[in-house]
């Protein structure tokens, strides 16, 4: 793996607004029941008087995700606050207003709610997007979208892609940070080698990142961006590195259509590989990501995937019948996740025993033929070692080295304890 370090923060830097990069939440917080409270970056951006706007025509990217913690929609409060020159809104994959399904996007519209132009991001970058942002008339960039911690979630390439859109541009970028839900504490898995640059991984960081989005819009800017963006993040209050979503008091808003719940996310950075398999990863069901399976599997995958003491973490025999995606409409056998103990669960290392597992006890288990798993994983070494009967403990080791190179430049972009 290699990473440039620029330094800490490139040119125009990354401010945490009304907060030090490394500071402790602001005391004057009202707290919650355990004596703090978590305010978002748009909170304390709208509590400071929308400071960090003043006298800018302003645009955000954002999508159902990005509210208050009363559970408005900030383009709707900022619409209608007379200190905003709100102009444009950005929508990401799955939409502004969040209707489309994965692969899919709204579109350009105008807003029915408040009149404003929407214009569609999903899979534009550089020049056309460059565009995008010109032709909407702003003079700021401002993203608030909630992120689930993976690499492979394309949230975080938005991001990325707006960052260098808006540098060529020549707009700032103004970040609203909001917690990860999984926690903060550590990265895990494999980094992604660059010859797989895809839309679900643009850069060399870990497949469980353990940033929010503010730290990754500062360690793109130091690292990655040939072209850096002058940027400004306003950071979290409140939030603990160690504290996982139902901690924050925040309201949750499925962030994607088939990430239902904060538990979703929990396992999402592991079981979302089952989507370079020929198994359904739980799309169609009330339980995506916890549900995996494909027909003719029966009780042995479960009975293997326990048999591996996996931390955390137990395996139940289940049946079901997705009503979209994979196997729509036909019974499939296979396993749900049953988290016991999230503190020592490892989402990745998880992902990986099943699908050893899997392809152990069930022989009709194929990886996608267009090879889409090395695109989530990053390279062709996890595909590579499994089929190879590699264990799980061996393909898990075999990204370390890469792991701790990744730590180390991860550690100083850090903004929370």
């Amino acid at each position: 793996m290699s990473l440039s370090r620029r330094g800490l923060l490139a040119a125009g830097g990354a401010l945490a607004a009304g907060s030090a990069a490394g500071a402790a939440p602001a005391a004057a917080d009202a707290p919650d029941g355990r004596g703090r409270r978590v305010r978002t970056g748009f909170d304390r951006l709208a509590a400071d008087g929308y400071a960090a706007l003043a006298g800018q025509r302003v645009g955000v990217v954002t999508n159902p995700t990005g509210i208050t913690a009363e559970a408005r929609h900030v383009v709707d409060v900022m619409h209608a606050d007379e200190r905003v020159d709100l102009m444009a809104v950005f929508g990401p994959e799955h939409g502004f207003r969040g209707t489309a399904q994965a692969g899919g996007s709204e579109g350009r519209y105008d807003d029915p709610a408040t009149g404003l132009p929407v214009y569609d991001t999903y899979l534009k970058s550089g020049g056309p997007l460059a565009d995008v942002f010109t032709a909407s008339g702003v003079d700021t960039v401002v993203f608030d979208i909630q992120d689930v911690g993976a690499r492979f979630y394309t949230y975080i390439w938005t991001l990325y892609d707006c960052m260098a859109a808006a540098a060529l541009a020549g707009k700032r970028f103004v970040v609203l940070d909001r917690p990860n839900p999984v926690t903060g504490r550590a990265a895990l898995g494999p980094v992604l080698d660059r010859a797989f640059a895809t839309f679900v991984g643009r850069e060399p960081i870990a497949q469980a990142h353990g940033m929010t989005v503010a730290e990754l819009a500062r360690l793109f800017n130091g690292e990655f961006l040939e072209r850096p963006v002058p940027l400004e993040t306003v950071a979290v209050s409140g939030w603990r590195r160690r504290d996982f979503f139902d901690a924050t008091g925040l309201p949750w808003v499925p962030p994607s259509p088939n990430m239902p719940t904060p538990d979703t996310a929990l396992v999402y950075s592991g079981t979302c590989l089952f989507e370079g398999t020929n198994l359904s990863e739980g799309r169609g069901t009330t339980r995506p990501f916890e549900l995996l399976g494909a027909e003719g599997i029966d009780g042995r995958w479960a009975e293997a995937a326990n048999a591996l003491g996996l931390p955390g973490v137990r395996f139940r025999e289940a049946y079901f019948a997705p009503t979209f995606s994979k196997f729509q409409g036909r019974t499939v056998g296979g396993v749900q996740l049953m988290v016991h103990d999230r503190e020592v669960f490892d989402p990745v290392r998880t992902g990986i025993g099943l699908l050893v597992t899997a392809r152990r006890t069930w022989s009709g288990f194929a990886w996608r033929a267009d090879r889409w798993i090395d695109k989530l994983t990053g390279s062709t070494r996890v595909r590579t070692m499994i089929d190879a009967g590699a264990p799980a403990d061996e393909v898990a080791g075999a990204w370390e080295g890469d792991l701790a190179a990744f730590r180390a430049v991860r550690r100083e972009y850090l903004m929370y304890h």
